[in-house]
């Protein structure tokens, strides 16, 4: 799958390789996955994606023309919008073995040589893919709890001001009841 957008929600892959057959062998090893899957043949590139929609993780070649990986992962956990995107490093495994201290002093979550085998590929890919959809339900349950909260804040005061104004008992032990409700985890209507 191999898209610029989507509008279900799902975050995607962000492939970044200047070699029209890894990224080839890439998508063919995570197409399985059905996520979206987006390419960049450059840095500069892989930063327009980032900076258009968001990216469950990005797997990044690190010997690239201009902006190589080191550069690209830099200028990715400089930036607020994308600091959290986690970074897996792909590299020839004849490539210095410096690359891998390097790769992770980067800010790499992890790092693979190429040629990977694409088992290990697929399943690292799916840890992140699964951390992204748990952060993502936090970020929706914190949100939620939220407003619960001030929901409850505001319901709060206003039965105060009723306690002040006039006590009309059966409609306060209503609102109280309601506000128990909510405080449970049952929502209002």
């Amino acid at each position: 799958m191999n898209t610029e957008a989507t509008t279900d929600g799902s975050a995607g892959i962000l492939l970044v390789d200047d070699m029209e057959d890894n990224l080839i062998a890439l998508e063919a090893a995570l197409g399985s996955l059905n996520e979206p899957i987006v390419r960049a043949r450059s840095g500069e590139e892989a930063m327009k994606a980032l900076l258009r929609r968001p990216f469950a993780l990005v797997l990044l070649d690190i010997r690239m023309p201009g902006m190589d990986g080191f550069e690209t992962a830099a200028n990715i956990k400089r930036l607020d919008q994308t600091k959290d995107v986690p970074i897996i490093f792909l590299t020839g495994a004849d490539d210095d073995s410096g690359y891998a201290f390097r790769g992770y002093a980067t800010g790499a979550a992890d790092y693979l040589t190429k040629p990977f085998d694409p088992w290990v590929l697929r399943a690292k890919v799916s840890v992140f893919l699964d951390l992204y959809r748990k952060n993502q339900q936090l970020e929706r349950l914190l949100t939620r709890g939220q407003a619960d909260a001030g929901e409850l804040s505001s319901r709060l005061a206003a039965l105060e001001e009723q306690l002040i104004d006039s006590p009309d008992v059966p409609a306060l032990r209503a609102q109280v009841r309601e506000l128990r409700q909510l405080v449970s985890g049952g929502r209002l209507s």
